[in-house]
Formats: structure tokens, C-alpha cells, sequence
């Protein structure tokens, strides 16, 4: 089973949803999502915010956040996370931000990449849990290592979370 298949189970397990807002991956962590037979159980959508703007007008990005450090941090990341997870009415948002190359953005070198996670437990535009990867290769590599991140960083947190709510259910009885 994919990692993509992994986490749309464990999703339609609970009764969640996801939404995805990706800037450096360009639409290919809907694409592997979407590609799940059975994945609208789950998956609410997705908004490929590229422009720096969109992140701000689409996603709810801190203006002052983007202007001082640009659309490469680890707090973009977040409130993208964040962002797309409130603005398509989802339990659970993830996000990707970072440089594939072939040049620097934003001060940052190329391979540097953000990929994050808001979840139901996380409030406000600072909640949720963000990796900092530094990855090496051709930019296609660089943009599949950031879907696989993201979906393994998302599997973290479900797992996580269903480890905590079975204990917590084992503890009730």
C-alpha cells in the first residue's frame, strides 16, 4: 500500500478530511492523493498557491511574514497548512514550500523545503508541526522527495494521533 493509500485509510477510518496547499510540488501531492482509488472519502482538495500572492490571498499567509522572509520558511509552511485546511473546510491541511531549482529563492538554497501539517487539535495560524528537509538532486527528484515527506510527515502525525485516542479509549473502559 502507498504512503498516499495509507493515509486516506487512516482518514475515511476516522471520518476525516484533508486538504492540501502546495507551492513547490505544483499539484503532485493531490495528484498521488487523487490517484487513490476511493480517495474522495477523504480528500476534500487541494490549492497550488505558486505565486508568492496567492499564498497571502488564497491561503490567508501573513502579508508582513512573506514580505520579511519571503514564501521559503518554516512558518509559511504552517499558516499554508493551516490556511487550506480552514478555507476548504477540512479536519486535517498539509502544505509544501520550498526551492527545486535551478536557482535560490528568497535567500534559500536550492533543496531547501518546508512541508507541514495542521491538524483537528491544532488552533490558529501558528499550530500544527512543520520539518525542515535540505534535499539534494535534479528538481523532479526535489519535488517528489517533498510529496513523500509530506505524506510521511501526515502518516506521523495519524498515527500519532490514533495511538493517543486508542489509549485514551483503553484507559476508559
Amino acid at each position: 500500500m502507498t504512503e498516499a493509500a495509507r493515509v486516506l485509510a487512516l482518514l475515511a477510518e476516522r471520518g476525516h478530511t484533508l486538504a492540501v496547499a502546495e507551492s513547490l510540488t505544483g499539484g503532485l501531492v493531490a495528484a498521488e492523493l487523487t490517484g487513490v482509488p476511493g480517495a474522495s472519502a477523504a480528500f476534500r482538495g487541494s490549492v497550488t498557491a505558486y505565486a508568492t500572492p496567492l499564498k497571502r490571498e488564497l491561503l490567508g499567509v501573513d502579508g508582513g511574514l512573506l514580505a520579511e522572509r519571503g514564501a521559503v520558511d518554516p512558518e509559511v509552511a504552517l499558516q499554508m497548512a493551516a490556511g487550506v485546511r480552514d478555507r476548504l473546510g477540512a479536519d486535517w491541511g498539509v502544505s509544501t514550500t520550498g526551492v527545486a531549482g535551478p536557482d535560490p529563492q528568497d535567500g534559500q538554497a536550492v533543496g531547501t523545503v518546508y512541508v507541514a501539517v495542521a491538524g483537528p487539535a491544532a488552533t490558529g495560524a501558528g499550530a500544527g508541526k512543520v520539518v525542515s528537509l535540505r534535499l539534494n538532486g535534479a528538481r523532479a527528484e526535489i519535488r517528489r522527495e517533498g510529496v513523500r515527506s509530506v505524506l510521511e510527515l501526515l502518516l506521523e502525525e495519524l498515527s500519532g494521533n490514533a495511538r493517543a485516542q486508542d489509549t485514551e479509549h483503553i484507559g476508559g473502559n
